[in-house]
């Protein structure tokens, strides 16, 4: 199971630094909860409008094969519904998975090693025909061939039979482990137990696709919907995604999205600073936009502070996302782990913070599990550092090491600006660590050739910024991917920089796979999340705080832990 980090994919290189142009007023860190969000948010929202998307990305690739999404995600949600999706609400409450094609979120057998669904009565594509397990089962399928890559990886790690599948169109057969014994059933038989699998259920490769419609590679410009919206203009490979509403969808069998507007207008390519701009200022179609990936940075929070009017219509978020210092324990002197140790109780986290953008945008972390009850998070601080840095107890463990006079190391950073991995990160780390009388060169590398060296298991550097985020709420994928030894890649993307392979730590992965009540597993999810801290194998710095600004005319914002960003299905412009 390995996965890039979900927002480093589609949120986080968002609007750091960006300002508010045109002198528009302030905006502040207030919560929008649902039903607040804009001029006459104390009215009920209503169904009509026109809803406008303002985005950094297009919406490219939009076939459910290739979309790498869960949780239902946000445009892509409007028009797939999949099996299972995540309950659209705010904060905690929004990381319950849900069902959505199906009755329930799933069966589990033979220790969560098969799982079987039941369609809803009445399901309907956009053009009238019945949505049946058929078409859930070939949807799956297709998301196998080579052409139609991007897509999360899991069903090939997990479905038996599915890491020497092609796909369909190579293969001119089905996997034999998806099964459909009738129009309304579908049952996946796993590898390995997967306690987890009504959570993956929410991602696009589960939304029906109707084998005598599918025009392969061409499906993206016109996918046919089993959402309240279709598809009636794709410009620009998604650069402009017009859709309106599906007249063969029923509300009477999708109790999550609302479907308020009559119609959606995506329009991707914006600069941030433009998006905020335009959203800030609120004026004609723009007073009843939204973005799904473009934040408040810094400069603007601190440009605008005072205007109650824009504080209002700001939406915070939190996603499950670490950001934090990686060892690469096979390179000296990280072989030791008192020197890892120093530099845990080194790191000035309030500086750290500061250069985060402050603590309006990302909040002190010592556990790698981000502070939300879903992920398990159990609190710890093996290293206590305090809030400015532990200097003394860390020479003296450098002491210990055979460091008497300190010592120098190498730091690698991307260049881009961004507050993730980026260089004020990286300078807050180095001064905190010359107080502790080490020496930080700081090794800065251009986006993509730091994307390619912190990954590659031959050249990965020996201390660097990294982040994960998990594609659902839950330790699993937070910790395997990163602590599992058997998914230590040698030939591929690694990102188990620790090549940590403890053999306690893989079993425990395995034992809690097998447990399919999420309470019970977040509990043994958090104490396994300490038991590696003990190791000191990598340094937990923050979690990031997502701020968006809505126009004015917006209602009904929504902004669940499981995504961190505002939920299109919800929002109402009238």
């Amino acid at each position: 199971m390995r996965q890039l980090p979900l927002i480093s994919r589609r949120v986080a290189a968002a609007a750091v630094g960006v300002a508010v142009l045109g002198g528009a007023a302030a905006c502040g860190p207030k919560d929008t909860a649902a039903g607040q969000g804009g001029a006459g948010a104390d009215a009920a929202p209503r169904k009509g409008g026109t809803l406008t998307v303002l985005n950094r990305a297009p919406q490219n690739k939009f076939d459910p094969a290739r979309l790498y999404t869960s949780g239902g995600g946000n445009v892509p949600s409007l028009v797939f519904r999949t099996l299972t999706t995540r309950h659209r609400a705010n904060g905690a409450e929004g990381t319950r998975v849900a069902p959505d094609l199906a009755t329930d979120t799933g069966t589990p057998s033979d220790e969560a090693k098969t799982w079987t669904f039941h369609l809803k009565d009445g399901l309907k594509y956009e053009d009238g025909s019945p949505i049946t397990s058929a078409d859930i089962k070939y949807g799956a399928e297709r998301s196998f061939a080579p052409e139609l890559s991007g897509g999360a990886p899991y069903l090939r790690d997990w479905l038996v039979g599915g890491e020497s599948y092609q796909g369909p169109y190579k293969e001119g057969r089905g996997l034999d482990s998806i099964e459909t014994p009738d129009e309304r059933t579908i049952v996946f038989h796993l590898r390995k137990p997967e306690g987890d699998f009504p959570y993956f259920a929410t991602s696009t490769q589960f939304a029906p696709v109707p084998r005598a419609k599918d025009t392969g590679a061409k499906y993206a410009e016109h996918p046919v919907s089993s959402g309240p919206y279709k598809v009636v203009k794709n410009v620009g490979d998604g650069e402009q995604l017009i859709l309106e509403r599906n007249p063969n969808w029923s509300e009477e069998t999708d109790k999550e999205r609302h479907a308020y507007p009559d119609r959606i207008e995506v329009k991707g390519g914006l600069s941030p600073a433009v998006i905020n701009q335009r959203l800030s200022a609120s004026t004609g179609a723009d007073a009843a936009a939204v973005t799904t990936d473009t934040n408040l940075g810094p400069a603007e929070l601190a440009q605008t502070g005072g205007d109650q009017r824009l504080a209002a219509r700001v939406g915070t978020g939190h996603f499950g996302y670490t950001d934090y210092l990686a060892f690469n324990p096979s390179v000296k002197p990280f072989d030791d782990p008192r020197v890892r140790q120093a530099i845990a109780y080194a790191v000035n986290r309030t500086s750290v913070v500061n250069a985060a953008g402050g603590s309006s945008l990302a909040e002190p972390a010592t556990t790698f599990l981000p502070e939300r009850k879903a992920f398990g998070h159990t609190p710890y601080d093996h290293f206590p550092a305090g809030a400015d840095g532990n200097p003394a107890k860390a020479k003296e463990l450098l002491k210990e090491a055979g460091y008497d006079n300190g010592l120098e190391i190498t730091l690698t950073h991307s260049t881009a600006q961004n507050f993730e991995t980026g260089p004020e990160i990286a300078t807050a780390v180095q001064a905190a660590l010359k107080e502790a009388g080490i020496t930080v060169e700081l090794q800065g590398l251009e986006d993509n050739a730091y994307d390619e060296k912190v990954h590659s298991f031959s050249g990965q550097p020996a201390l660097f910024l990294a982040h994960w985020g998990a594609d659902w709420p839950s330790g699993g994928p937070f910790l395997a991917p990163v602590f599992d030894g058997r998914q230590i890649v040698k030939d591929g993307a690694n990102f188990n920089s620790a090549r940590l392979d403890d053999a306690k730590v893989n079993n425990e992965i395995d034992e809690i796979n097998k447990i399919t009540d999420h309470e019970a597993a977040a509990e043994r999810w958090g104490a396994l999340d300490r038991s590696i801290g003990e190791q000191a194998v990598v340094v937990p710095l923050f979690h990031p705080v997502y701020k968006r600004l809505v126009g004015k005319d917006v209602k009904n914002v929504v902004i669940s832990d499981w995504t961190g960003v505002l939920d299109v299905s919800q929002i109402a412009v009238k």
